[in-house]
C-alpha cells in the first residue's frame, strides 16, 4: 500500500518523520514514526525499536521521550509504531486499558477484536517490511519499550532472536498472566484458556526460552503501578535462569515520561553498542 508522509523536521541534524500507511496486518490505516540520525545520509544505520505503552500512539515517546539526540549522537534510527489499531470499523472499548490504545502486541483471535488486533504481527512483518525499505541495508534491530511497550518487546525479542539482536525494557508489564494488566486484555483477545495466554507474557518465556544475550530492564522504584506490572516476578525469572542481564530499580522514580527520557540515553548507547559489534 502507498507509503504517505504526515511530517518531517529537521532534529539534531537527522530527520524526524512520521508515515501513515495500509496495513495487511491490522486491516486499516497505521501512523508510525521514524527518526533518522545524521548518519543514515551516508549508508545504513542500526534500527532501534520502541513501542509504547497504554493510551499511548507513535507521539508520545516522539516527542517526549528525548531519544532523537541520543540517537543522533550514537548513529542510530528509532521507529515509533502506534499501539493498536484505529479507525472506523475497528472494535474498540469504553475503558482506557482495551480496545484502541492498548493493543497489548499479541495477534487476538476472539471476535470482536480478531479481524483488526494483529499487533504482533503487524510489528513483526507487516510494519518490518515497510522500515527495512525506507532504512535500507543489512543492518542489526534492536527493541525496546515502557509499559505495556516493554512487554511488547521482551516477547516479541525472545520469540523472534533471528530479528532482534538487542531487547531493553523501561517499567515492563513483566507478568500478565497473573496481574490486572494482562488477565483482562489477555482473555478478552485471546479466550479464556490461559494456555494460550503465556506465549506473551515475558517471564513465562524467559523461563521456557531465554534470551541469547544480555537484557537491560529499568523500573522505577516509585512507580505507581508496580503491584500490576510486577518487576519481581522477572527479575525472579532472570536469576533463576541466571539470564545475563542488569535489572536496575531506579530510587525516586514513577511510571511517566520523565522516569523514561531520564534513562533513554542509557538505553540507546546499550542498544548502539550490541547492534554496532
Amino acid at each position: 500500500m502507498p507509503l504517505e508522509v504526515i511530517s518531517e523536521n529537521r532534529s539534531f541534524g537527522g530527520v524526524q518523520s512520521v508515515y501513515s500507511h495500509g496495513s495487511d496486518a491490522c486491516g486499516c490505516d497505521m501512523t508510525f514514526a521514524v527518526y533518522a540520525p545524521p548518519q543514515a545520509a551516508d549508508g545504513p544505520v542500526p534500527v532501534l525499536w520502541y513501542l509504547s505503552g497504554l493510551t499511548c500512539t507513535h507521539e508520545n515517546a516522539m516527542t517526549k521521550g528525548g531519544f532523537q539526540k541520543f540517537a543522533a549522537d550514537h548513529g542510530i534510527a528509532v521507529v515509533f509504531p502506534d499501539t493498536s489499531p484505529r479507525g472506523e470499523g475497528v472494535a474498540d472499548d469504553e475503558a482506557y486499558d482495551l480496545g484502541m490504545g492498548a493493543g497489548f502486541y499479541v495477534n487476538a483471535t476472539r471476535e470482536p477484536w480478531a479481524p483488526h488486533f494483529k499487533m504482533y504481527d503487524y510489528i513483526v512483518s507487516d510494519l518490518r517490511g515497510v522500515v527495512a525499505d525506507l532504512l535500507p541495508g543489512d543492518v542489526a534491530h534492536g527493541i525496546t519499550g515502557h509499559s505495556m511497550g516493554g512487554h511488547g518487546a521482551l516477547t516479541i525479542a525472545m520469540k523472534n532472536p533471528d530479528l532482534f539482536a538487542s531487547v531493553s525494557a523501561f517499567a515492563p508489564i513483566a507478568n500478565p498472566t497473573r496481574s490486572d494488566w494482562g488477565r483482562k486484555q489477555l482473555s478478552a483477545y485471546l479466550g479464556d484458556d490461559e494456555a494460550n495466554w503465556a506465549q506473551y507474557d515475558a517471564t513465562l518465556l524467559l523461563e521456557e526460552l531465554g534470551w541469547k544475550g544480555d537484557m537491560l530492564i529499568d523500573q522505577g522504584a516509585d512507580d505507581q503501578f508496580l503491584d500490576l506490572l510486577k518487576p519481581e516476578a522477572l527479575a525472579g525469572a532472570m536469576t533463576a535462569r541466571r539470564q545475563p542481564g542488569q535489572f536496575r530499580m531506579q530510587a525516586g522514580y514513577d511510571h511517566s515520561y520523565y522516569f523514561v527520557s531520564t534513562f533513554a540515553g542509557d538505553h540507546v548507547a546499550w542498544h548502539a553498542e550490541r547492534l554496532k559489534s
